[in-house]
């Protein structure tokens, strides 16, 4: 029985061809072998898994091999190849910096530089994770790796290229490797299951390459245990089930359920979900990318962007069609907010019940309105609606027969009179249906003529005591208003609201015309407390005015500050200078004297 060895090792690259997803890496190092342009020292950083370590060996093969083909690769034939190939060739060297990195360890590699290779053109030295080393192992190791021996090349291998020194990485050649993408994960996966006899679903594969996060390395071992779970038929089903992945129909079921505000059959399948072992937070995080996927499958260019197997990409296409792109925005930023809150939610499967009740409704509570290419947020609840005025009772003239008779003798002139105050008292009528707030009349009973009309006074009667009419508005004077202001402010006191009463009692009011006042305050914070009254205020003034017109405004005009700093003490050098001004002959002594003097 053969001796089994992981897909991760069996399947490393042995030459830059073989190298999955780095060719910018490996097209520059071949260039510079064949141009005999290689560098004294190299840094790779990147990911873990996506081949630092891979290049930096096959780097340290190529430039040892004896008879390297045309396109700079190693020959994998010659005593050097075949000597690393097995572990054997003292010209390369291997450091683990994770376990060596103290200063011992590096005195003692700068003690091995100084010695030429037995065979060979170059002494390779690997350091792997040189991020771990010490800062003083670093500087010991610094002058060795500035001005190294023409036949020592040193490759530092990282994943924090940002905890290195930046004199060391001053001194490299850096190249940055780049996580492999789904697309090449997949490929290689199939060639791995071609030559192992393994049957295995292309959506199967994806899923594996998904999981991986770009590290091919974790994508060689989930294969490995698939294959040993699955008897070497991997199947799209048994790949969620052994890796614990929550499957993408559940989503598509869970979508249409809430848009068609499903709610109990969405907390079923919730409830199912949970049954099968997959926590809320599993729930939301693979909701969210759904979310986030059907957003991308709206527009055709951006389709490119969704890591999925090639048999879903229809389905999301057409899902993503049917979706509002409100809604969709509006439940990722929901599932968002509670995926942060989730740690901190004590009941759990609440948590996630109370998001899908949110997303069940939420074509109701929120509509989506684009304003000048902004998406913004408007609730139906904010809707303007129409005011209900209370209907009003109608009043009809009936005509009588002895009507007639009353004008029948009468002149011309008395006659009009009595129509215009009948057209008077009609149009008052209207413009109490129209507003029976603000109806205003200057019509009196008095000023009505004398006419004996029993229906048209029964009439103003009836209006007059439904609008008091009888009642006059108060004129706005300086006086009238001052005591307006004080019973207001009588009335906050009642109401125990004193700090409001302190800033109404330090300002002034004054009268603008007959339908506006001004207030006066110091600052802005009288502003603030006055203005937080104003419909309080407003109505108020215009109740005691009998005034619907009434307004005010508020006037802030800051008192200047008077800054009293006292009596000023003076240098005596400034003191000197005073009497200098005041006595000139003072300089004349000094000078006579011959006087130096110290301030």
């Amino acid at each position: 029985m053969d001796k089994f060895i992981v897909s991760a090792r069996k399947y490393r690259p042995q030459n830059f061809n073989t190298v999955i997803g780095q060719s910018h890496i490996t097209t520059t190092l071949k260039n510079a072998i064949n141009n005999n342009q290689l560098a004294h020292a190299f840094l790779f950083c990147g990911p873990r898994g996506v081949g630092k370590t891979t290049c930096a060996r096959i780097l340290a093969k190529t430039i040892n091999c004896e008879n390297r083909d045309k396109d700079g690769e190693a020959c994998n034939k010659c005593n050097s190849c075949d000597s690393f190939d097995h572990g054997s060739s003292f010209n390369i060297f291997e450091l683990d910096a994770a376990s060596n990195n103290g200063v011992d360890g590096m005195r003692e590699l700068t003690e091995q530089v100084r010695f030429a290779p037995q065979a060979g053109k170059y002494k390779v030295y690997i350091i792997d994770e040189v991020h771990m080393l010490t800062t003083q192992a670093f500087n010991a190791f610094l002058k060795t790796l500035e001005e190294p021996p023409p036949y020592a090349i040193f490759i530092l291998a990282t994943t924090e290229k940002h905890k290195i020194l930046p004199t060391i990485l001053s001194r490299c050649q850096i190249f940055d490797f780049k996580r492999i993408t789904a697309q090449d994960t997949v490929e290689h996966l199939e060639e791995i299951c071609k030559k192992e006899n393994i049957t295995a679903e292309k959506s199967a594969l994806h899923v594996i390459a998904t999981k991986s996060e770009g590290c091919l390395r974790d994508a060689l071992s989930i294969l490995d245990k698939i294959v040993s779970f699955t008897g070497g038929k991997i199947t799209y089903t048994n790949t969620l089930e052994n890796l614990n992945i929550l499957d993408e129909d559940y989503f598509f079921r869970l979508l249409e359920q809430l848009t068609q505000q499903q709610l109990s059959d969405a907390l079923l399948l919730y409830d199912e979900i949970n049954q099968k072992g997959f926590d809320g937070d599993i729930l939301l995080e693979g909701f969210a990318e759904f979310i986030r996927n059907l957003l991308v499958s709206k527009d055709a260019k951006a389709v490119k962007l969704l890591e999925v197997a090639e048999d879903f990409k229809p389905r999301y296409i057409s899902s993503a069609t049917n979706t509002d792109t409100g809604w969709l925005i509006a439940s990722l930023n929901l599932i968002s907010e509670a995926a942060i809150q989730y740690k901190q939610a004590r009941n759990k499967k609440l948590h996630v019940e109370l998001l899908l009740i949110k997303l069940a409704f939420l074509s109701q509570a929120i509509q989506i309105s684009s304003e000048n290419d902004n998406i913004t947020k408007k609730k139906t609840t904010d809707q303007v609606k129409s005011i209900a005025f209370r209907s009003l009772p109608t009043y009809t003239l009936q005509k009588e027969k002895k009507s007639t008779d009353s004008f029948a003798g009468k002149k011309q002139s008395d006659i009009k009179p009595a129509n215009k105050a009948i057209l008077e008292v009609q149009e008052a009528v209207s413009e109490l249906k129209k507003n029976p707030a603000v109806v205003k009349t200057a019509t009196t009973s008095n000023e009505l003529p004398k006419v004996k009309l029993s229906s048209l006074t029964k009439l103003q009667e009836q209006i007059a005591q439904q609008n008091n009419l009888n009642n006059l508005s108060k004129v706005l004077t300086e006086e009238t208003l001052n005591t307006a202001w004080n019973q207001y402010i009588e009335k906050m006191t009642a109401e125990n609201n004193h700090t409001k009463v302190t800033n109404f009692k330090m300002s002034t009011i004054q009268v603008t015309d007959e339908n506006n006042f001004e207030i006066i305050t110091d600052n802005n914070i009288q502003h603030r407390f006055i203005e937080s009254e104003r419909s309080g205020l407003i109505t108020y003034m215009q109740q005691y005015f009998n005034n619907n017109q009434l307004k005010y405004k508020i006037t802030v005009i800051e008192k200047p500050v008077v800054v009293d700093n006292g009596p000023k003490t003076i240098s005596a050098k400034e003191h000197y200078q005073l009497l200098t001004e005041q006595y000139p002959i003072i300089i004349e002594l000094k000078e006579k004297l011959k006087l130096d003097l110290e301030y």
